[in-house]
């Protein structure tokens, strides 16, 4: 008896715990959801008070129409974003990465008091820098550049922390090994460590791509013309104090999350990798 109560109790849990999953599932993709049918709707049909689970009619034009406003240039905003959030990740993966892993191995007196420097900044708000990092960028003539865009993000203090902390935990073993067969901290480095750090690295890859493809504030400042809009910037424009399209910005919001989850999809594994093998989200 005890043996069958003690399964049907393990049953009751299971499906309960299925149940919440597929609770916290559906809310999570209902503004998918909407979004998804919102972008194919016409504009009576979003202001009508009667509610549609699909579009009554499928309008498509939304998609052609979005890349043939003229007034709007969402395929260069595309670029633009895509050019500048992958060349910060990748800046981000090879300057922190390479702080990260002095800071955690290269014997130096000053590493220490380095690595609370750079902590030490994570502490100041955003907002602080933000006027400085204009005026420099202004001085230097890279209003309504990419180079004014990028440069700035090239680095991150707290990637360079989850680098420097992961390394520490990185086994010596292999890498003393490395050093026996002549590689140095700089091959030991790209053979042997980043080999065996995919899954963080894919992890912090995401984090920082993400960060880079939704930033709004700056890429407002510096980009003054719609040369260097972002899809971010772009977005912005559908909403102004005339009027408000709100078919095309639905469709630009949709067009604009596809890299993102087509990015999500592909390292799904290694992110996962990476989370528990380092244990970003928490022990």
């Amino acid at each position: 008896m005890a043996i069958v109560r003690s399964k049907r109790q393990s049953r009751v849990v299971g499906w309960a715990r299925y149940s919440a999953l597929v609770v916290g599932a559906v809310l999570f993709l209902i503004p998918f959801y909407l979004l998804l049918r919102s972008a194919f709707m016409r504009e009576q049909d979003l202001g009508s008070p009667d509610f549609h689970w699909l579009p009554p009619q499928w309008e498509t034009s939304n998609l052609t129409g979005l890349f043939d406003n003229p007034a709007i240039p969402m395929a260069r905003s595309l670029l633009n974003s895509g050019l500048i959030a992958v060349t910060q990740t990748v800046g981000v993966l090879v300057i922190s990465g390479l702080a990260g892993y002095g800071l955690a191995r290269i014997p130096y007196r000053w590493s220490n008091a380095v690595f609370y420097v750079i902590t030490a900044t994570l502490l100041i708000p955003a907002a602080v820098t933000f006027v400085p990092s204009f005026v420099l960028v202004s001085t230097l003539g890279w209003i309504s550049t990419l180079r004014g865009l990028i440069i700035p993000g090239l680095f991150q203090a707290l990637a360079t922390f989850l680098f420097r902390q992961f390394f520490l935990g990185f086994p010596k073993e292999i890498e003393e090994a490395a050093f026996i067969d002549g590689l140095g901290y700089w091959g030991t480095f790209w053979k042997i460590v980043v080999p065996n750090s995919l899954g963080f690295v894919a992890a912090i890859g995401t984090i920082t791509f993400i960060g880079s493809w939704n930033a709004f504030l700056w890429p407002l400042v510096i980009g003054r013309d719609q040369e260097s809009w972002t899809v971010q910037i772009a977005l912005s424009t559908f909403l102004t104090a005339q009027s408000v399209q709100v078919s095309q910005l639905f469709m630009a919001a949709l067009v604009a999350i596809v890299p993102l989850l087509l990015m999500f999809l592909f390292l799904q594994r290694w992110i996962v990798e990476g989370v528990e093998r380092t244990g970003i989200a928490g022990d």
